[in-house]
């Protein structure tokens, strides 16, 4: 898994955004079950993208209700 910037995210569609935050859900889970062998810092990055996501996602679902 490669970190996402936000510049990338931006680019991305909503339903990308969608997909690519439920990838990441699972990823975390199968993280948790493995965080017992030292994988806590693969943790922190994953629920850090996954917060990215859903920030730029409601962002731009509050930026298209202002121009409506």
């Amino acid at each position: 898994m490669s970190i996402l910037k936000s510049k990338d995210i931006a680019k991305m569609s909503e339903t990308e955004i969608e997909e690519k935050t439920k990838e990441l859900r699972m990823e975390l889970m199968k993280n948790k079950i493995n965080a017992a062998k030292g994988g806590k810092l693969k943790t922190r990055e994953i629920k850090r993208t996954i917060a990215r996501l859903l920030t730029i996602n409601r962002l731009n679902k509050l930026n298209k209700s202002v121009v409506k």
